[in-house]
């Protein structure tokens, strides 16, 4: 990796991060289109890479969270714990799958999530 790549790596974990902490999105929202357009991965290599860079970020803001008494302690141990279960099932479909229906399929949940936000949006904007 030449250090350009590196650069824009890290001026897009920044910028996804701060989105991130900002709008309450998943980091993997941001990460994976950003990986794959601007530095040219693939869709798996894309979540792959996002699924690591995700770490620090969710420990961050789950602390600072945390603070603020927005933190469900329980519920997310328990996601945490039954959460390796479901990505081992995901990577294996992830391989499976051509790379076609996986991106179809990422772009399907960018959807439903853009339309759930719009909707709750709207909802609660005045007049």
């Amino acid at each position: 990796m030449d250090a350009g790549t590196v650069t824009l790596a890290l001026a897009l974990g920044l910028a996804a991060g701060m989105a991130s902490g900002l709008l309450g999105v998943g980091g993997g929202v941001l990460f994976v289109p950003a990986l794959g357009t601007v530095l040219g991965l693939g869709l798996v290599e894309a979540e792959a890479t996002s699924l690591l860079a995700i770490v620090p970020t969710a420990v961050v803001g789950a602390v600072r969270q945390q603070r603020y008494g927005n933190v469900r302690v329980r519920e997310g141990m328990l996601l945490g714990a039954l959460s390796p279960l479901g990505v081992l099932a995901g990577v294996e479909l992830a391989h499976a799958l051509p790379e076609l229906a996986l991106t179809l399929l990422f772009d399907a949940v960018l959807l439903v999530a853009a339309y759930r936000l719009a909707r709750r949006a709207l909802r609660r904007s005045p007049g």
